[in-house]
Order: structure tokens, then sequence, then C-alpha cells
């Protein structure tokens, strides 16, 4: 009997997991199902000590504490799932931790780097205006308005029954469906607004949406509905080609928007509700990040802070 598969139906089709979540949890079942036969054990006889041995093997090999912790997770749902099927006496995952590491800083880039990134504009020879003016309106929305990839992502043109997402350009208003399913909306600044007319005017010149993906605000060349990896992609060569030293993925464009927008207004309930945090303490993260700024100002300026 494949439990695994069983397990994976159950969470697709009674818990309707989103497709990357399940498969971030087929990787990491596929992760249990490895070790246990290196370790000639099945499933459904695997004991803490195994997985004890497991986790100081994926430690040992380099895997951050926050992965490792994001495994056993999905190693414990399963064996909650099997206890109930009456497949397993305990769980032995239950009282097993990942071990601590420190949590890093989100990287955000400075407000100069951020604005250079937002103005740039490639060079006659190397620009292709349509790529050019899709590119430009992504970042504006993903740096203007802080929202993540995949909210980008499901972006329609126009609002309808089945959008998880559409701009408002009247009302100068984002909707954007997030995590949890939850919906938000975020003021979209003028400058991002002018950069979606430019690329909405320019979206249809030489490219015909194909029929599943007609309503998709952001498509690629070949009509369909871009991917959070196109995304990533595009951003990456854009922020090589402004000059940028450090290439620059989109959830470090919604670092950038919380930082810069708590420098300037210090209102921490304000960018919860922005970025769509449903607990407060997620948000607070940008107030180290914020006196990492001011620390790094203070050593820079201040003449009781140089260093001889």
């Amino acid at each position: 009997m494949d439990w695994v598969a069983r397990y994976l139906d159950h969470v697709r089709f009674e818990k309707r997991l989103a497709e990357r979540t399940l498969a971030l949890y087929t990787l990491d079942l596929q992760k249990l199902s490895s070790y246990a036969e290196q370790s000639g054990v099945a499933l459904d006889v695997v004991q803490s000590t195994h997985i004890r041995r497991w986790v100081s093997q994926m430690h040992a090999g380099g895997r951050s504490g926050r992965g490792i912790a994001l495994i056993l997770s999905g190693w414990r749902g399963f064996y909650v799932w099997m206890g109930r099927e009456g497949l397993i006496s305990a769980n032995p995952v239950q009282d097993i931790r990942a071990p601590k590491s420190p949590k890093p800083l989100p990287k955000a880039l400075s407000v100069d780097d951020a604005v250079q990134l937002a103005e740039f504009t490639p060079s006659t020879e190397e620009s292709d205006p349509w790529l050019n003016g899709r590119d430009a309106a992504m970042v504006e929305l993903l740096y203007g308005c802080g929202l993540r990839v995949g909210e980008l992502v499901g972006l329609d043109v126009q609002a309808s029954a089945t959008a998880k997402g559409w701009i408002d350009l009247e009302s100068g208003d984002a909707h954007v469906l997030g995590k949890g399913s939850k919906r938000r909306s975020v003021p979209v600044g003028s400058k991002a607004l002018a950069a979606l007319q430019t690329w909405i005017a320019m979206r249809g010149q030489g490219v015909t949406p194909v029929a599943s993906d007609q309503r998709a605000l952001f498509i690629g060349q070949r009509g369909t509905r871009l991917t959070a990896q196109a995304i990533w992609q595009r951003l990456r060569q854009r922020s090589l080609q402004a000059g940028l030293s450090t290439p620059v993925h989109p959830h470090m464009l919604r670092h950038s928007f919380a930082s810069h927008v708590l420098q300037s207004s210090s209102d921490l309930r304000a960018v919860q509700e922005l970025l769509g945090h449903a607990n407060i303490t997620t948000t607070q993260v940008y107030t180290r990040l914020d006196f990492q700024h001011l620390a790094q100002a203070y050593d820079a300026a201040h003449p009781r802070a140089r260093k001889k």
C-alpha cells in the first residue's frame, strides 16, 4: 500500500492545498521515504530515534534549522494522518524539534538602489519596448505595493468573479488574494499607475494571449500567464542591467517596500495591513531592519562612533 500517495491525495482533495504547498509536501515525503529505505525500515515502524538521526544528517549536510523545521512539519502531518487511519500507534515526529538557527534579517535594498531599479530604462539597442514596458510595471507593483510574487502572478486585467486579483486604475487600488486566501487592498502609487497604463496599452501588441490566459495582466511572449519563476528571472536580469551589485528577487522588493515605509512613517500597524500579515510579530522583523539602518547611519556619522 502506497501510504504517501494516499496521504497526498488526502491533502490535495480534502484539504485543497495550493499546488506549490503540495509540491513541497511531495518532496519532503520523498526524502522521508528515501531515509527509511536507506535505514531498512518501513514507514509505519519508523521510531523517534530514526527521525533524530535523519535530522542530524540533514543538519550536518548544511540544511538550516528553518529548513529542517519545515520538513519536520510535513512529516508530522503525514504521521498524524497515519494515526487517524489506524496505521500507527504513536507519531515518531511528535516531540522532535529542529536545531535552532539565528533568524536572518530580510534583505532589502537601499532607497537609492530601489529607485535606481524602478527608474531604469535599457538602452535603445538592448531594449524591447514590449518587454521593458511589462517588466517596468512589474517592478513598480512589487516595490510600490509590496506584493508577493504569487499575488503579482494572479493579477487579471479586469475585475471578475473568478479573478484572484486586479488593479482598479480609477481608484488607484490593487486587490489581491494573499496567503490563506485572504483578500486585501493596497494603494497603488502614481508611478506604478503610469507604468501599468503604459503596459496595458501595449500588452496585446504582437502577442495574442492564449484562451486560458486572456485575462492575465502579465503575460509572456507566447501569450501565457507569467509564472513566478519567469518573474524571478526577469527581475534578476533587470537588476543586473540596472547596475545593482546584488541580483534582486521579488521578495527583496517586498522587504524594501516594508522597510522604506516603516523608516518614513514608523507606523508598524499600517505596514502590517499593507503586507497582509495575519500577526504583527511577523511585521516586527522590519523594526530590526530599520534599527540596523539607523545603526549604520550612526556608525558612519557620529564622531564618537568612529573607530580610530
